[in-house]
């Protein structure tokens, strides 16, 4: 199967969505092209609305169809989406509990030449501390589209991350993509790697290098950041005594802090956190920026080795 980006498996979903779902609508700040947006413009031109480079008046156009009875997608560059949009995401949005739909392409570091301005990692800790948001960060093209499309029913705001660089499919398409359910792709009994996006990818590349060595690591897709599967994660506390994350997002706020908050309140467990320091973003080629950044299956390992140091001194 060819490399995907994930924005290409969200087209795909909400052109889809389009013949389903007669009251989904779609928004872009004239970035549809790379949204994958333009496919259901062409094809859905009355229900297909552009607003220009101005994201707040999107997120507030997206909410007066939701109030209108639509279910409206609002998409751009995630930089641009989340981070200009916060008070219209807060007040517009979120404290009115709205059946939005904010769809952030481009988000991590995949966004390549375009630099630090334009490079989002730090979505997951804003849109996880807005109430009532839901986050969503797919691993594969084909998990984007079934997840674009559990999105149309499923009930209140939701933030959803693509990625511009195409990546291999981990998943197939008869795959279950439930909203809140993570998914154990590799089954493990030393260590736990917990990951979204390019991550899990990388991760399931850092369990074969693992196994050569007698190291048993399990893998979990945690592709609904929030709501957190809560239950999958404590298992994995319980049953590997280990657990570590890993993000194409900051350390700070992100998938990592969501799953340390629940262990630190149910089964304290030794964990390191494999994603972006505190920093920005710069430009370069999206494969570079992955090894620059550390966030290489190589990291992955080195991180799992370290815990299960900590894990062994804990005992």
């Amino acid at each position: 199967m060819v490399d995907k980006a994930t924005r290409d498996g969200f087209g795909e979903g909400l052109l889809e969505l389009g013949t389903t779902h007669p009251n989904v609508v779609a928004l872009s700040g004239d970035l549809e092209d790379s949204c994958r947006a333009v496919a259901f413009k062409k094809q859905y031109p009355t229900r297909f609305f552009s607003v220009g480079i101005a994201e707040q008046d999107m997120i507030g156009t997206a909410a007066g169809l939701a109030i209108a009875g639509k279910i409206p997608f609002a998409c751009s560059f995630s930089q641009f989406v989340t981070g200009k949009t916060l008070e219209q995401l807060r007040m517009a949005v979120c404290y009115q509990k709205l059946n939005v739909k904010v769809v952030g392409s481009h988000g991590g570091l995949s966004v390549g030449a375009d630099g630090a301005t334009a490079e989002a990692l730090e979505e997951f800790a804003h849109m996880r501390s807005l109430p009532f948001m839901t986050v969503i960060a797919p691993c594969d093209a084909l998990e984007a589209k079934r997840l674009t499309i559990a999105c149309a029913d499923y009930p209140g705001p939701v933030f959803l991350r693509l990625g511009r660089a195409p990546v291999p499919a981990i998943t197939k398409a008869s795959d279950a993509a439930q909203i809140g359910r993570a998914n154990v792709v590799r089954s493990g009994d030393d260590v736990t790697v917990i990951a979204c996006g390019v991550m899990v990818m990388h991760s399931l590349q850092a369990a074969e290098q693992l196994a050569k060595e007698g190291i048993s690591a399990r893998v979990i897709n945690l592709h609904t950041i929030k709501p957190i599967d809560r239950d999958a994660v404590i298992a994995a506390a319980k049953e590997t005594g280990a657990i570590v994350t890993a993000e194409e997002h900051s350390v700070i706020g992100g998938l990592g802090g969501a799953v340390a908050e629940v262990l630190a309140q149910t089964h304290p467990t030794p964990m390191r956190f494999v994603g972006v320091q505190d920093r920005f973003g710069t430009s370069g080629n999206p494969a570079d920026l992955l090894k620059a950044f550390h966030l290489m299956p190589e990291d992955v390992v080195k991180a799992v080795k370290d815990v299960l140091r900590l894990k062994q001194h804990a005992l």
